[in-house]
């Protein structure tokens, strides 16, 4: 079955609580590493592995950050349900 094109479109990316509170008190130099984080993910969200609990969920490691989120069904929102500073 082939892939879903979003036609070259990254998909939106949305906090919910506590993901938005915890974004919100990173550094400066914290959310600049927190926003290539979002771009990697928003570039292949499909490509991110599932979280060890909850299929739905992805969780994403990089840089000391770490991204818990889960894609609408056709991709063109990332909802971010949690963020980790290591």
């Amino acid at each position: 079955m082939p892939k879903h094109s979003r036609g070259g479109r990254r998909p939106r990316i949305v906090f919910i609580e506590p993901a938005e509170t915890q974004a919100r008190l990173l550094t400066p130099a914290q959310a600049a590493v927190l926003d290539g984080t979002l771009n990697a993910i928003a570039a292949d969200p499909d490509a991110v592995k599932p979280h060890a609990t909850a299929s739905a969920l992805r969780d994403y490691q990089h840089d000391g950050i770490r991204v818990i989120f889960y894609a609408t069904a056709l991709g063109s929102i990332l909802i971010v349900t949690y963020v980790e500073v290591d």
